[in-house]
Order: C-alpha cells, then structure tokens, then sequence
C-alpha cells in the first residue's frame, strides 16, 4: 500500500528534481534512496529461500570445503 507524504525541500533541490529525475518520477528516485536506510531486510526469511535452491547449497558446501583444504596446510 502506499502512503502520500508531504516534505519541505529547498527551492534549489525542487528545481533539479523537476528537471533531472523528472516530475512524475520524483516519488521513485526518493523511495529507492531512502528505502535502504529505513527498511531493515528480514535475513531470517532470505536465507531459508536461499537453502531451499539445492544446487546453490552444493556449490556452497564444496566451495567451503576447498577453502578450508586451502588453510589446512597454513601455520599460525
């Protein structure tokens, strides 16, 4: 669902607003810089999706065991 929001912006930035991203553009432009700041991902649910793809969980597994083959033979 979206929200109408009503912000106060210098005259100077409103002008370049209009004519770089284009009126009818603004609210996106807007969204998509601010989203990552305000919107925290939910890991949880991203990383049981990712286990759910076999072939990625393979290419993970043997990846990670070549790397610790790697660090087997490394001294501290």
């Amino acid at each position: 669902m979206q929200k109408k929001l009503t912000i106060t912006i210098d005259e100077e930035v409103y002008n370049g607003l209009h004519k770089v991203i284009g009126p009818r553009k603004i609210s996106r432009f807007v969204q998509e810089i601010v989203r990552p700041h305000v919107v925290l991902p939910n890991y949880e649910s991203a990383y049981a999706e990712m286990a759910k793809d076999r072939d990625r969980e393979n290419d993970a597994l043997e990846w990670a065991e070549i790397t610790f083959k790697d660090t087997d033979h490394e001294t501290m």
